[in-house]
């Protein structure tokens, strides 16, 4: 608790168990503040679940308190507990990460420049493609955040350009390992220079004394945890750097097992170096590997492990990279802040978000109201699309629905083209949950590239042309409408003389 200064107001923060610290963090690095503060836990482990009537029973000690903040998702009639308390209680943020806004601070970015997983990126039938196939795809993974390139041999298949391509991934600045189940592709590797051998067995330890190259080691056979306990004690007798891997199985054939096996490895040898090969995962389940991602990568915080080789086969893993890149920067700052892995990125939120609409149709409706001009503007609520101009406003989550009910669209291609592209990625942006902004590219994460300055430039020249062509057909068509009028009235005098 902070001493109190005579003119300060001194604040009651009031918290659960999973966001205590993170609650506590940010406070500090709000630091100094103009108030002073406390922060109690009631009693609950997620703050959403307080209620005012538990906060009205179970605080106490209210001496010097002048305000009581509560969880934004707090629920029930904060009045009521102001008057039982005798202190004012308001909510804070929904959003911890929000709170110093909710002072009128700057909020401070998350730090996502750090983590403390390698990530080897595994190119895997390098036998089969040429070096300038290999090094474009090494320049990809290198972006995509890849530490190691991992250079994959196939059974029975010849490799006469290993040793030129680790050759020429070395003169192009990467960490390169050798992967093989052949004994002599690990030898002609290892003397070739790589970094890394993966993998040793038992039997083949042999290798590491031919070579300089930091080898990964790995059970003689599946599931074989005391052979691998005999590599790890007999190479930890040479002095030498190494990784031991337990390999991670497949969902219905040892997945579960193989954590636990992780999980003991770590637990036997508290300062090894572990690796994880997450590819049995992502490659062999047939969901997104953005969350499949996430899980994995949290697991990896939490049993410390150092180093995954990840691979993109799959055309469904085509960003797996990408992601465990981003699932490490994450989870390690969630660790580093003690608090959950949420509210700090979206960017593996591909599909869907957390705050899908900014605006409920009161909000719209009042935007509506305020608008002067014949332009269409879309917004997307819960209950739907909302088109509206200063002519009238129309809802439906079916754009077909719509296109009848827009007259400005008749006859008048270039905004109808413009208004189709725009409802069908509203239209998208309901059915997934995802937040749409008329003239902006829907948000997918890590699992679309982000276009650079000059790409985002030419849209925007591009957008602005839309624009512009579609102000003249509209003022061409009020025009239109005007000469139509003054001519109907014309005839008309006419008749009556």
């Amino acid at each position: 608790m902070q001493e109190k200064e005579q003119s300060q107001e001194h604040l009651l923060f009031l918290t659960g168990k999973l966001a205590q610290k993170r609650l506590q963090n940010i406070l500090q690095e709000m630091a100094p503040t103009e108030f002073t503060y406390e922060i109690r836990n009631i009693g609950v482990s997620v703050a959403a679940l307080m209620t005012a009537q538990m906060i009205s029973r179970r605080l106490t000690e209210l001496n010097g308190i002048d305000r009581i903040i509560v969880p934004g998702l707090c629920r029930g009639d904060l009045s009521s507990a102001s008057q039982a308390l005798g202190v004012e209680c308001v909510r804070g943020t929904i959003d911890l990460k929000d709170l110093p806004a909710f002072f009128g601070r700057d909020c401070k970015p998350v730090d996502l420049t750090q983590h403390n997983v390698e990530i080897f990126g595994e190119i895997v039938d390098a036998p089969m493609v040429s070096i300038d196939e290999i090094l474009q795809r090494a320049e990809k993974y290198r972006r995509d955040g890849a530490d190691v390139i991992d250079i994959g041999c196939l059974p029975d298949t010849p490799f006469p350009h290993l040793e030129e391509t680790i050759n020429a991934l070395h003169d192009s600045g990467f960490k390169v390992s050798i992967d093989s189940l052949e004994e002599e592709d690990l030898l002609r590797g290892g003397k070739a220079g790589a970094d890394f051998l993966l993998s040793l067995k038992e039997s083949s330890l042999w290798i590491a004394d031919e070579v300089d190259s930091i080898p990964i080691l790995i059970p003689e056979n599946h599931g074989d945890m005391d052979s691998l306990y005999r590599s790890i004690e007999a190479f930890a007798k040479k002095g030498r750097p190494f990784y031991a891997d337990a390999i991670l199985d497949p969902i219905h054939f040892g997945f579960t097992e193989s954590v636990t096996r992780y999980h003991e490895l770590r637990q036997n040898c508290p300062d090894l170096k572990i690796m994880m090969g997450i590819g049995n995962l992502t490659e062999l389940t047939e969901a997104d590997t953005t969350g499949i991602n996430a899980l994995l990568f949290g697991m990896i915080s939490e049993m410390d492990i150092n180093a995954v080789l990840a691979t993109e086969v799959s055309p469904h893993c085509r960003t797996a990279i990408k992601e465990a890149d981003m699932a490490r920067r994450i989870m390690f700052a969630a660790k580093k802040d003690e608090s959950l892995p949420k509210g700090l990125d979206s960017s593996l939120l591909g599909m869907h978000a957390r705050k899908p609409f900014p605006y409920n149709s009161n909000e719209i409706e009042e935007f509506y109201q305020n608008v002067k001009d014949p332009s269409y503007r879309i917004q997307v609520s819960e209950e739907g699309i909302h088109v509206y101009n200063r002519d009238g406003i129309n809802i439906s989550v079916n754009p077909f629905e719509l296109f009848p009910r827009l007259e400005l669209l008749q006859d008048d291609a270039p905004h109808a083209f413009y208004m189709g592209v725009e409802l069908s990625k509203a239209q998208i942006a309901w059915q997934l949950g995802k937040p749409y902004m008329q003239d902006e590219e829907l948000s997918w994460g890590v699992c679309v590239n982000t276009k650079s300055e000059e790409e985002k430039d030419q849209d925007s020249r591009s957008a602005h042309a839309m624009k512009e062509l579609r102000k003249e057909s509209v003022e061409n068509r009020e025009e239109y409408k005007a000469e139509g009028s003054t001519l109907r009235a014309s005839r008309e005098n006419k008749k009556k003389k």
